[in-house]
C-alpha cells in the first residue's frame, strides 16, 4: 500500500474512532439527563475517563510486550464495538453509565498503540508532523461527531442511534486492520504466564526500574498533564448549562461554540506538527498548558459583556484559544514521549499519557462542580485556571527539550 493510502487509512481510523466516542458520550449525556440528576450526567464523563485512566497503559503494555500492535488495535476495537450494542436495550441511569465505562475500557487501546505506530512512522525528523496529521484527523472526527449528534438525536430512536455508533466504531476497527505496523516485533512470543508477569512489572515497576520515567523529566510531564486536564475538563463539564443559562446563548449557538474547539484543532494540529519538528517539543507543551489556563480565565469573564452577542463572542474567543492550546500541548507531548521512549515501551508510555489525562478527567469535573455550586461558575473557572498555569510552570522548569538539535535539546535524567 502506498504512503498516501496508508495516511488515508490512519486518518479514517482516527476520525471514526473519535467520532463514535463523542457521538456516544453526547447521546448518553442527553438520555441520562432526561432520566436522572445533573450528578448522573457528570458521571457519564467520569466513567469514560476512569476506564481510559486505568486501561490505556494496560493495552499499551500488551502491545509492547507482544510486539503485535496491529492485532491489539483490532482486538480492542472489536471489543469496543461490541460494548456499544447493549446500549440498544439498556434502561434507567446506572446501566448506561456503566456501559460507557465498559466501552472506555476497550476504546482505551486505540490512542496509545496507534500513536506509537504514528510516532515511529514519522521518525526523528518528522515525528511532529506525523503526530500532527494523526491528531488533525482525530479532531475532524470529533468535530463531525459534535456537529451531527444533535441532528441524529432528533431523527433516530435511541436503539437506532446506538446501532449507528456501533457501525462507526466498526469502520475504525476495519481501518486499523489495513495499517502497516513499522514498530519493532518480538522474535519469540511470550507465554501467557510470561505475558502477565511482564505487563505487571511494566505497570508497577520496582524502585530500581523506573529510569525510563525520568528521562528528560518525563514523569513531570505526566504530572503536568493531569493538572492541566483538571482545569480544562472541569470547565468543559460545565459548558452546556453555563453557555445557555449564564452566557445566554441558544442551544444551537451553544453547539456551534463547542464545535469551534475540535474544528480549530484540525488546522492547528497540522501547523504545530511542523513547529514541533522545527523549534522543539518543550515550547509547545509549556505554551499549550499556559493557554489552557488562559482559556479558563476567558470563559470565566464571558458573562461580563452587557449583550448576549458580546458574551457569545468572548466565549468563542475562548474556544479558539483552547483549540490552539490543546493542539500545541498534545503535539509537543506526544512527540516528546516518542523521542524519549525506548522502542519496546513506546505504546506503554503513550498509555500513561492517557492515564495522566484521565486523572484530570476524573478529579476535575466534580471539583469544579462543587465550587460552581457553592460559589459560582465564574469563580470555579477563574480559580481553576491556576491548575493549568501551575502545569505550565512544572513543564517549564522540569522538562528538558527532547528533540536533538533544538535549543536545549538533550537526553537527560532527573
Amino acid at each position: 500500500m502506498t504512503e498516501r493510502r496508508q495516511q488515508a487509512v490512519i486518518a479514517l481510523a482516527a476520525a471514526a474512532r473519535f467520532a463514535s466516542g463523542i457521538l456516544m458520550g453526547t447521546a448518553l449525556a442527553v438520555y441520562v439527563g432526561e432520566r436522572g440528576s445533573p450528578l448522573a450526567v457528570s458521571l457519564v464523563l467520569t466513567a469514560y475517563f476512569l476506564g481510559m485512566m486505568v486501561f490505556a497503559p494496560v493495552w499499551g503494555a500488551l502491545a509492547d510486550v507482544t510486539g503485535r500492535r496491529r492485532a491489539v488495535l483490532i482486538l480492542s476495537g472489536a471489543l469496543a464495538t461490541i460494548a456499544v450494542l447493549p446500549l440498544t436495550i439498556a434502561e434507567g441511569v446506572v446501566a448506561p453509565i456503566a456501559l460507557r465505562g465498559v466501552y472506555a475500557v476497550f476504546a482505551a487501546g486505540f490512542a496509545p498503540v496507534m500513536l506509537a505506530i504514528v510516532s515511529v512512522r514519522g521518525g526523528e525528523t518528522g515525528r511532529g508532523k506525523s503526530v500532527g496529521f494523526f491528531n488533525s484527523a482525530r479532531a475532524v472526527g470529533f468535530a463531525g461527531g459534535q456537529l451531527t449528534v444533535g441532528a441524529l438525536l432528533g431523527l433516530l430512536a435511541p436503539e437506532s442511534l446506538f446501532l449507528v455508533i456501533a457501525g462507526v466504531s466498526l469502520v475504525a476497527t476495519l481501518a486499523v486492520a489495513l495499517v502497516a505496523d513499522p514498530t519493532p516485533t518480538r522474535e519469540k512470543q511470550p507465554s501467557l504466564s510470561e505475558l502477565r508477569r511482564e505487563i505487571k512489572e511494566r505497570l508497577f515497576p520496582a524502585a530500581g526500574e523506573r529510569g525510563h520515567l525520568t528521562t528528560n523529566g518525563l514523569g513531570w510531564l505526566y504530572i503536568a498533564l493531569a493538572l492541566r486536564n483538571m482545569t480544562v475538563l472541569g470547565v468543559m463539564s460545565l459548558m452546556p448549562p453555563y453557555l445557555t443559562n449564564h452566557v445566554g446563548v441558544s442551544a444551537f449557538v451553544m453547539g456551534a461554540l463547542l464545535a469551534i474547539n475540535p474544528a480549530g484543532q484540525s488546522a492547528f494540529m497540522l501547523a504545530f506538527g511542523r513547529v514541533a519538528d522545527a523549534a522543539g517539543r518543550k515550547p509547545l507543551i509549556v505554551v499549550g498548558m499556559a493557554g489552557s489556563g488562559l482559556f479558563a480565565v476567558i470563559l470565566g469573564m464571558a458573562t461580563q459583556p452587557a449583550s448576549p452577542l458580546g458574551r457569545g463572542l468572548v466565549a468563542g474567543v475562548g474556544m479558539v484559544v483552547i483549540a490552539a492550546a490543546f493542539s500545541a500541548m498534545t503535539t509537543g507531548a506526544v512527540a516528546f514521549i516518542g523521542d524519549v521512549a525506548p522502542d519496546e515501551r513506546e505504546s506503554e508510555l503513550m498509555g500513561l499519557r492517557t492515564t495522566a489525562k484521565g486523572v484530570g478527567g476524573v478529579l476535575g469535573p466534580p471539583i469544579f462542580g462543587v465550587v460552581a455550586t457553592v460559589a459560582s461558575y465564574e469563580t470555579a473557572f477563574l480559580a481553576g485556571s491556576v491548575l493549568a498555569f501551575l502545569a505550565a510552570g512544572v513543564a517549564g522548569t522540569r522538562l528538558a527539550e527532547s528533540r536533538t538539535g533544538a535549543p536545549g535539546g538533550v537526553a537527560a535524567d532527573d
